[in-house]
């Protein structure tokens, strides 16, 4: 077989065209119930805006950091999931048109962007003298963009030449990108948690904070690869190239990650607990009544004790079926962490727990939206680098397999 033909063969399925539309379907509905929200209960819409958005960043975040542990550290896991997670760094230009809103919405949001609030506020004041001001807010997160795609860029050049004859080794290259990469991405997204959640409550602080999100991002990314992997794997070419043990390695990828979820988690609250100071404390009070308590026991159900469980079993992590379902659990499980970190901090929502309809509708849009520029990013190019020496190496394994 030619390597023409074989770049051919590796073309995405064309059941692609049609998660597509379907992404797409609910993302036009999504947005047309989103415009009926801002208009209804605009306060509560770009609150649940931001719990949406925060929901996608953390995708197409999560995936260029996974995509650059992969290039610093190998393996086949990573081989078979390259292309999505490179489809899934360049929905980025989506989430920069998306972030309009939030500077549209900055009033409703955060305190500090309120004058009224700054001029009888003596913290608020001092705080935007020197950190927490409109002008500084967008000027860092254009920092952020930037430097987020531009690592987007470099990764996604490199990879589209490899598309293409000679087949030649990048590896040297990907990892001088990489490692430097995932230095910047801690600390913009740090800083971009801070400025973006945080600062809802900005007599609130957690040295943590930006911790929590990278553990969350890199579970978000996981999930990604596992659920359209799955849906990959059921039709050619995957089906020849992806095997179990590639879902047994990211598995436990999902499982290492889901556990440092935990320990950040848990450091965070003993850390405030040990301190017991009462500008500290005030997040956990505001999430510990009015029926918080309950969303708070249910997120440590589903993204820790359920998952953990779970993925101790090798059988399971071996049988892509029953990991796509514990995927998409913790999917659900990273909404349900990004609503109890951002909800209970809005005037009026805290200790007062209250749901409602635009924080499934919203972030269903936003969602909508993403996946289907993410398949269309995904259908663009070949499922594996043909000319990229690792992929070489698993087809070659895979033919000697299927000789045994």
């Amino acid at each position: 077989m030619s390597m023409a033909r074989r770049e051919i063969d590796f073309m995405p399925p064309s059941a692609v065209e049609r998660w597509q539309r379907t992404a797409l379907i609910v993302g036009v509905l999504g947005t047309i119930g989103a415009i009926i929200g801002w208009i209804v209960n605009t306060e509560r819409f770009y609150q649940s805006f931001l719990l949406g958005y925060m929901l996608c960043i953390g995708a197409t975040l999560g995936c260029l950091a996974v995509l650059m542990v992969y290039h610093l550290t190998g393996g086949k896991w990573g081989t078979v999931a390259r292309r999505i997670l490179e489809a899934g760094t360049r929905t980025m230009p989506l989430m920069i048109v998306l972030f309009i809103p939030i500077l549209v919405g900055l009033r409703h949001l955060y305190p500090w962007a309120r004058p009224e609030l700054v001029a009888v506020d003596e913290h608020l004041q001092h705080i935007g003298h020197s950190y927490l001001r409109p002008s500084l807010f967008i000027v860092r997160a254009v920092i952020y963009f930037a430097i987020w795609s531009l690592l987007i860029y470099w990764l996604n050049k490199i990879s589209d030449r490899q598309d293409r004859p000679p087949l030649e080794s990048f590896d040297v290259r990907l990892r001088r990108i990489s490692g430097p990469g995932e230095v910047l991405y801690a600390f913009t997204i740090t800083f971009a948690a801070v400025d973006w959640v945080m600062s809802i409550d900005p007599h609130w602080m957690s040295t943590i904070f930006g911790l929590l999100f990278i553990a969350g991002h890199g579970l978000t990314a996981l999930c990604l690869v596992v659920v359209i992997g799955s849906l990959l794997v059921r039709h050619s070419p995957m089906k020849h190239a992806w095997q179990p043990e590639q879902f047994h390695d990211q598995g436990k990828l999902l499982l290492a990650f889901t556990m440092l979820w935990g320990w950040f988690s848990l450091s965070q609250w003993l850390i405030i607990w040990s301190g017991n100071l009462p500008e500290e404390i005030s997040w956990y009070l505001n999430r510990t009544r009015g029926g918080w308590e309950y969303w708070g026991s249910a997120l440590l159900v589903v993204q820790f004790a359920i998952p953990f469980a779970l993925l101790l079993s090798r059988d399971l992590k071996m049988n892509w079926r029953t990991l796509r379902w514990i995927a998409l659990l913790l999917i659900v499980a990273r909404y349900f962490d990004l609503y109890f970190f951002v909800m209970p901090s809005f005037e009026g929502l805290e200790a007062h727990f209250r749901y409602n309809w635009l924080d499934v509708v919203v972030p269903a849009g936003i969602g909508g939206l993403w996946l289907a520029y993410f398949f269309w990013n995904l259908k663009r190019r070949p499922l594996l680098a043909l000319y990229d020496d690792h992929v070489t190496v698993l087809l070659a394994e895979e033919k000697e397999h299927e000789h045994v």
